[in-house]
C-alpha cells in the first residue's frame, strides 16, 4: 500500500504545537491540582529556605563586604578595599605560620585516615568471630562528642599521662606533647586517627557490595589475598575514598575545636591553625574585617584542593559505569 508524502507532511504539520507563522503555542495553564502541588512544595521547602537565606547566604554575603572594612567593636565599618587580604598575604606572619601549620594537618592527617580506615575495613571484612562486636567497636569513638575526646586526650598526651607511662615500659623518655613546638601538631594529628571509624564504616559498606564472583573467579585464576585486594578490592572502593578525601580535607582545613582545647594555638603559635586564627581575630581582638577576610583566604584554598582533588579523581577513581 502506497504512502502519499504530501499527505503525511500536511498530517504532521496540522498535529505539530506550531501556530501559524512558526510560533510555538503557547503553554497549557496549570491545572489546580498542579497549583496545589506547586504552593504545597514551597510551603514545606520554605523552613529551609529561610534557614539557607537567614543563616548561610545572607551571613557569607555580610561578611565579604565586612572583609573590606575596618571594622571593631567600638566603631562603624569603615570600607579600606582590598587591605585586609593585603595584610595577610604580606605583613601578618601568624598567618603564614597557621596556613603552614594546616597544611601540615591536613596533608598528614586525611592520607593516615584514609590509610587506617581501609586497613581496619578490610580486617573487618574478614569472617571472623566477634565481627559485629569489633565493627561497633571501631565505630563508637564517633559518638564521643568532640569536647569529651579533646579533654581524655589532654589527660592522655600531659607530660605524666599514659602514653609516656606506656613509652617508659619500652625506655623512651616521651616528649611533653601539647607544650613542645616540635611534637603539638603530631599529637593534634594522633587525635585525628581515632575519628577513624567513621571512614571505616563507609568503606566496609562498600567491600560489602563487591559481587563475591569476582574473588572467586580470582580464585581460580590463581590469585592470592594481596592481589585480590589491589586488583578487585581496592579499584571497587575507590569511589568511597574519593568521598573521604574530599570530606576530610574540607574537615581537616577547618579543624578548631582540638586545638581551642587542647592548646589555643601555642605553643608560640605552634599548633595555630586557620580556624581559631579568625576566631582569635574576630572574637578576641575584635578585628571582624580581618577575620572575615581570612575566613574568605581559608575558603579560596578549600576551593583549589577540592578542584585539585576532583581533576585527579579521573585517574585513580573507577566508576562501575565506566569503561575504560
Amino acid at each position: 500500500m502506497s504512502v502519499n508524502l504530501g499527505e503525511a507532511l500536511g498530517a504532521a504539520r496540522a498535529t505539530s504545537p506550531r501556530r501559524a507563522g512558526g510560533r510555538k503555542a503557547p503553554r497549557q495553564k496549570l491545572t489546580r491540582r498542579r497549583k496545589s502541588e506547586a504552593r504545597w512544595f514551597w510551603l514545606f521547602i520554605s523552613p529551609w529556605l529561610i534557614g539557607f537565606v537567614g543563616f548561610l547566604l545572607g551571613p557569607m554575603i555580610a561578611s565579604v563586604y565586612i572583609s573590606l572594612t575596618e571594622w571593631d567593636s567600638f566603631t562603624p565599618p569603615e570600607f579600606v578595599g582590598l587591605d585586609n587580604y593585603a595584610t595577610a598575604l604580606t605583613q601578618d606572619p601568624v598567618f603564614w605560620k597557621a596556613l603552614g601549620n594546616t597544611f601540615f594537618y591536613a596533608l598528614v592527617s586525611v592520607p593516615l585516615g584514609l590509610v587506617i580506615g581501609v586497613w581496619l575495613a578490610n580486617l573487618l571484612n574478614k569472617k571472623v568471630r566477634g565481627r559485629k562486636f569489633f565493627r561497633t567497636m571501631i565505630y563508637l569513638p564517633t559518638l564521643v562528642p568532640l569536647v569529651a575526646t579533646a579533654m581524655v586526650f589532654k589527660m592522655v598526651l600531659a607530660p605524666s599521662g599514659p602514653l609516656n607511662d606506656l613509652l617508659g615500659i619500652f625506655g623512651v623518655d616521651g616528649p611533653n606533647w601539647l607544650l613542645d613546638p616540635t611534637w603539638v601538631k603530631p599529637a593534634l594529628v594522633v587525635l585525628s586517627a581515632w575519628g577513624a571509624g567513621g571512614a571505616t564504616v563507609l568503606l566496609l559498606s562498600a567491600m560489602n557490595g563487591i559481587p563475591k564472583e569476582f574473588y572467586e573467579a580470582a580464585e581460580i585464576d590463581g590469585a592470592g589475598p594481596m592481589r585480590q585486594f589491589w586488583s578487585i578490592t581496592f579499584p571497587q572502593i575507590t569511589p568511597i575514598i574519593f568521598f573521604n578525601l574530599i570530606m576530610g580535607l574540607i574537615g581537616a582545613f577547618q579543624i578548631f575545636g582540638q586545638v581551642y582545647i587542647l592548646t589555643s594555638g601555642g605553643p608560640d603559635n605552634a599548633s595555630m591553625m586557620m580556624v581559631p586564627l579568625l576566631f582569635r581575630e574576630a572574637f578576641s581582638f575584635y578585628h571582624f574585617g580581618y577575620a572575615s577576610a581570612v575566613a574568605w583566604l581559608l575558603f579560596l584554598v578549600i576551593i583549589a584542593f577540592t578542584i585539585l582533588a576532583f581533576r585527579t579523581s579521573k585517574k585513580w577513581v573507577f566508576y562501575e559505569t565506566e569503561v575504560r
